[in-house]
């Protein structure tokens, strides 16, 4: 087994999930597909609910942005209050869902409802959230030896604490000491890093990053983060350049922190 070193100054652990702590199958496979499978239905039982009209509002404000874009799908307001009417416009946000997924798109309209609905299933227990078998333990093992963890994700804090909240594990919130998103800036930006660095009152130095994503690894090194990359079944590959720079790992057990 490769085993990495942790520096000695290191005192805090940010984890990436998608890719890092969680495989990227589960959310092209699990998470993706669910919104696809139960969109409409979420919308007929929800459709009342302020939270459900805010959500169509803002996906309606996208769609109306997005008119100039080949294929886009326009959401119309509500004519009447006649069920054909309301079924043509139901039907009409889960094309318009349907396109931007297809499309790839990452807008903060689309990101809101998913995140309900994913709420909600999440709840429910009908969606768990999947990790790596070395993390928990892992994770465990390095909050005994003193270390602080933290999640940075592209994901909303909120999608975040579902995840930690309703995994196959269990909950297991309580073994992360706080999360960031891309509130805090961009996951390719070293001052993003700066910034995490000054919310938890630590230097850079002394925080270990680990994500499968070089070029967020390369921005954290910028800001004088020490990083570590993850090599998981699903993920990217590294071209020979990338696999001979950074430190690679499998497993979080290949961290070989300085208390052990």
């Amino acid at each position: 087994m490769v085993v990495v070193s942790v520096p000695a100054e290191v005192t805090a652990i940010l984890l990436d999930i998608e890719g890092t702590t969680t495989p990227i199958a589960f959310v092209k496979d699990t998470l993706f597909p669910y919104i696809r499978e139960n969109v409409k239905d979420y919308l007929q039982t929800h459709w009342d609910d302020d939270e459900c009209q805010q959500d169509v509002s803002l996906l309606r404000k996208q769609a109306e942005e997005d008119a100039h874009l080949d294929g886009a799908v326009p959401i119309p307001v509500a004519s009447g209050n006649n069920e054909d009417d309301l079924q043509q416009m139901i039907q009409a946000v889960v094309d318009n869902v349907y396109w931007q997924m297809s499309h790839d798109r990452k807008t903060t309209a689309l990101k809101q409802l998913q995140g309900h609905m994913w709420k909600a299933a999440f709840t429910a227990g009908l969606v768990k959230a999947e990790f790596f078998e070395d993390v928990v333990p892992a994770v465990r093992r390095w909050r005994e030896a003193g270390m602080k963890v933290y999640i940075y994700s592209s994901g909303s804090v909120e999608a975040q604490k579902l995840l930690f909240g309703h995994s196959t594990e269990g909950d297991i919130l309580e073994l992360i000491d706080g999360h960031f998103d891309t509130k805090i800036g961009h996951k390719v930006e070293s001052e993003s890093y700066r910034k995490i660095a000054d919310s938890i009152g630590c230097l850079t130095s002394n925080i270990l990053f680990l994500t499968d994503v070089t070029l967020e690894a390369s921005a954290a090194e910028e800001a004088d983060v020490h990083v570590a990359v993850v090599v998981r079944p699903g993920n990217a590959g590294l071209t020979d350049d990338e696999k001979t720079y950074y430190n690679l790992i499998t497993s979080f057990h290949e961290l070989n922190l300085p208390s052990t």
